[in-house]
């Protein structure tokens, strides 16, 4: 395997092994489909084969990898059925963490949302890269779910959460523009939504957030 990856800090933890992986995945440094060889990925990590095998399957529970007998490891392709699946649930979860958090969120947690959207429009003047402004936008869903307060909301979202990143930063790969065209407005509505706003308005809203984004994955998906 050519991808060059750091050093592990400290040796023997799998958890630090799946957020190295993890975050060579999510940067684009490891393909979708790309294999992955315990044999290679200690060398290059540094660590024990046993401690990449455990953070491998931290990272198969979190969907980013897929490992069958006969056909070894690699990080997940996307096909129409991942999407539709992934996105279905989506839909579902940020719905209700919407709804929930609108009625119990904090003034500060809304000020939180606020600030992260001003960073996406910041960025968005600075030319920032797209995956820095989608790095917010997943940030900022995270800060919804925090303000919903439902521990076990929080979990289904962290149980899709790195496959959504990992669908998003292939939508922004195949072309960005109308990405960084709506993302600041898109997100400026919906925290104006969850402060003040109609419920009803807010669960369309949310819904929609999502399913524009599954509707641009399986128009970029090949024939």
């Amino acid at each position: 395997m050519s991808t060059s990856l750091p050093k592990a800090a400290r040796r023997g933890l799998a958890q630090e092994a799946a957020d190295l992986i993890r975050s060579a995945i999510l940067a684009g440094d490891l393909a979708l489909g790309a294999p992955l060889r315990e044999v290679e990925l200690a060398a290059a990590l540094g660590i024990s084969r046993g401690s990449v095998r455990e953070g491998l399957a931290v990272l198969e529970g979190e969907g980013l990898i897929r490992r069958g007998w006969h056909r070894g490891t690699s990080v997940i392709d996307i096909a129409a059925r991942d999407i539709e699946e992934v996105y279905t649930l989506r839909a579902a979860l940020d719905r209700l963490a919407a709804l929930t958090a609108h009625r119990v969120a904090t003034p500060e947690q809304f000020a939180a949302l606020d600030e992260l959207v001003d960073r996406m429009a910041a960025g968005l003047a600075a030319q920032a890269p797209t995956a820095r402004l989608l790095a917010l936008d997943i940030a900022f869903h995270d800060r919804i779910y925090a303000a919903a307060g439902n521990e076990r909301l929080r979990r289904a979202w962290e149980a899709v959460r790195s496959q959504v990143h990992l669908f998003q930063l292939h939508r922004v790969t195949t072309g960005d523009d109308h990405y960084r065209a709506h993302v600041v407005d898109e997100h400026r509505e919906l925290a104006a939504l969850l402060r003040s706003g109609d419920p009803d308005a807010l669960a369309r809203c949310a819904e929609e957030h999502v399913d524009a984004a599954r509707r641009s994955l399986l128009a970029d998906l090949p024939a």
